[in-house]
């Protein structure tokens, strides 16, 4: 899964958000570093619904323009978790080899 998506559903998992709200968070949560533009993340959501991991929750009206909320699924909250578990199995296994490589001390 790439990064951008793992942090989409990470956005999704407390609660739903619109789109900017989401892109925020992605920003947030990756300290700044993955900045997605709209149209990357309506792609990605079209992608996350078409696969079940997503929902549309609710659409309002701000300013005249419509909102559109998503939320995290079941199968979304599911498949957030294994891949969770499947990062922070390769983090230990670099964070193991990395210890190796560590100078002793004499």
């Amino acid at each position: 899964m790439r990064e951008a998506t793992f942090l989409i559903l990470t956005a999704l998992a407390d609660e739903p958000r619109h789109g900017y709200g989401i892109i925020q968070e992605v920003a947030g949560l990756s300290g700044g570093r993955v900045n997605l533009l709209p149209g990357t993340l309506y792609a990605a959501l079209d992608r996350l619904v078409a696969q079940g991991l997503v929902e549309l929750s609710h659409e309002e009206v701000v300013d005249g323009r419509l909102r559109r909320y998503y939320r995290l699924r079941a199968d979304g909250r599911a498949e957030l978790t294994r891949q969770t578990e499947r990062l922070r199995q390769l983090a230990s296994a670099a964070e193991t080899r990395l210890r190796a490589l560590r100078p002793r001390p004499a």
